[in-house]
């Protein structure tokens, strides 16, 4: 199985999952085509909605096949067919721990009825009693923390809830989109997923890896990874992509932004928490208490046995408003927090 990892495959998943002999991965991410009629490089995205539920079935079983018992599975699914999908997770013995809204901006118009500006994405497991949930790795301060200075605030900081809204889509103006592949998420979200339901050296399984999101974020934090999909035009331009991630510092494509001595992961984390905290760079820098408190934050997510002080986020920070705007090329959701009275 060794030979098989950290690779993008140029395979069916059906078909390339059913000659694992056993359980290899302790998580799989699927965000597989949506029935909606999307056009990829070789697969039209519509065909008969009792085949696209069989189809969706059988993926699915082959994942639980190779999910170890204490892995976890998500998936990313429009409304169309979210209630197949959490049927058939049920039917297949999976445990939901959370059904997530994804919302975001920049949702899909429509000129008929409400614009679409959400995506579910199911947090199932395998096994309802036993496994990884890293709670540390996804805290973010609580409003008692950040504006009240109240001391009956966890010292922690509170898991989020279940709708996602600080991640906008990825759109064709963001710098981030990669411009071959029609669906891409957001690196920060896949980010917050691969931290929580795994640990340094788990293996990442992404069934439908398309633009190799997935993939380049699970070496980014130290995971390894297996990616599979049909179309040989995405799988030689996602492996490029993972080729240009260098873990000792940022991606290749963001060396130029952040020359702050962080290493890759420290960085994708760093920049997770900024968008999850929601609170803009100034606002951080010119607070030394809530410096401290950003910085205090970012040491319990690491978990890695260093304790973080302001002054070894100070640069990052100082990058942080440019990145989002390069990344997105639009207004950030950042708050100035001038309410803060710590």
């Amino acid at each position: 199985m060794d030979r098989l990892l950290d690779r993008i495959h140029c395979a069916d998943c059906i078909e390339w999952l059913g000659r694992i002999d056993e359980p290899f991965a302790d998580l799989v991410f699927a965000d597989p085509p949506f029935n909606i009629g999307y056009q990829y490089d070789l697969y039209q995205d519509r065909v008969h909605s009792d085949a696209y539920v069989a189809w969706t079935r059988e993926w699915m079983a082959q994942c639980i096949r190779v999910l170890k018992p204490h892995g976890s599975f998500y998936i990313a699914i429009g409304d169309d067919y979210a209630a197949q999908v959490r049927l058939i997770g049920e039917e297949l013995g999976l445990t939901l721990r959370n059904w997530i809204i994804w919302h975001y901006t920049f949702g899909q118009q429509t000129k008929a009825k409400f614009a679409r500006a959400h995506t579910h994405i199911f947090y199932f497991v395998h096994d309802a009693k036993h496994f990884t949930f890293n709670d540390s790795a996804v805290r973010v301060p609580s409003d008692r923390q950040l504006i009240y200075n109240d001391r009956r605030a966890d010292g922690r900081g509170k898991l989020p809830d279940d709708v996602w809204n600080q991640y906008p889509r990825v759109c064709g103006t963001f710098k981030e989109r990669c411009g071959w592949h029609p669906c891409q998420m957001p690196e920060i979200l896949l980010a917050r997923i691969i931290s929580v339901s795994t640990k340094p050296e788990d293996i990442v399984l992404d069934p439908f890896v398309g633009s190799g999101t997935t993939a380049v974020t699970a070496k980014k934090l130290g995971r390894r990874f297996v990616g599979l999909d049909i179309s040989e035009t995405y799988v030689e331009n996602a492996r490029k992509r993972v080729s240009e991630v260098d873990v000792e510092t940022a991606s290749r494509t963001e060396e130029d932004l952040f020359d702050s001595g962080l290493r890759c992961q420290e960085i994708l984390e760093l920049q997770r928490l900024y968008v999850e905290i929601g609170i803009n760079a100034a606002a951080i820098l010119n607070h030394p208490t809530l410096l401290q408190l950003y910085a205090r934050q970012f040491s319990i997510r690491m978990n890695n046995g260093k304790e973080y002080q302001p002054g070894d986020l100070v640069a990052c920070l100082k990058e942080l408003t440019t990145w989002v705007s390069k990344k997105q090329k639009v207004s950030s959701h950042l708050q100035s927090y001038s309410s803060v009275r710590l």
